[in-house]
């Protein structure tokens, strides 16, 4: 689909209710809600980030969206696919902004270039205790992406035809942070298998889409 018409059909998004936990369950790995159920027992208290599901026209003018390859290190979400996102800080007025500065981090797109559509429902992940706010995002222009060397092996340019595409829907299995294989929902986009979260967030993206294109 041609960015023009996306970026003419996806403002509708503003006006949809959100779908939540019945398109985040599609996506869920099976141990999530028990993970969940036992952390908030003990009254942890959940870290808060915001991440930014960016979609923009590449050079042929196609609509994609943008995802991160997280480097390899000893944090729970090593080597995943991810939103570019992050961890709210004190500076930040508000989880958007925060998505938004880590978006300017992580890719190096600037707050400037970006409008904002709308925010998704609120998913909390077990395995490193985040509350994550994603929100929806355009780029008028085809993006100069720069990534974080620290931070982002590589930066994903996923075509809207794929990502709206069920055949990359799939079930494989996946090693966790715990050092034990299990089955999951995932996608396979770009040669990558996107699971957990990251997967769950991008289940009520494509729902929503779903109801405007």
């Amino acid at each position: 689909m041609t960015f023009d018409k996306f970026s003419k059909s996806v403002v509708k998004i503003k006006e949809l209710n959100l779908l939540g936990e019945r398109s985040h369950a599609k996506m869920s790995p099976p141990y999530r809600l028990e993970m969940a159920k036992k952390l908030q027992a003990q009254g942890v208290e959940a870290k808060k980030a915001g991440v930014l599901s960016l979609f923009y026209p590449n050079q042929d003018f196609e609509t994609c969206m943008a995802l991160i390859l997280r480097k390899s290190y000893s944090g729970v979400h090593s080597a995943q696919v991810a939103f570019p996102g992050g961890r709210y800080e004190l500076q930040d007025e508000d989880l958007m902004q925060t998505a938004l500065r880590e978006t300017k981090e992580e890719i190096g797109v600037s707050p400037r270039l970006l409008s904002v559509l709308k925010p998704m429902s609120p998913l909390y992940i077990p395995p490193s205790n985040y509350l994550v706010h994603p929100f929806v995002g355009l780029a008028y222009s085809t993006p100069q992406f720069t990534k974080q060397e620290s931070e982002v092996d590589d930066i994903i340019q996923v075509k809207l035809l794929d990502l709206l595409d069920e055949a990359n829907a799939i079930t494989t299995k996946v090693s966790t942070s715990y050092n034990v294989d299990v089955t999951v929902p995932a996608y396979q986009l770009n040669g990558h298998i996107v699971w957990g979260a990251t997967a769950m967030i991008m289940s009520e993206l494509k729902d929503l889409l779903n109801e405007i294109l």
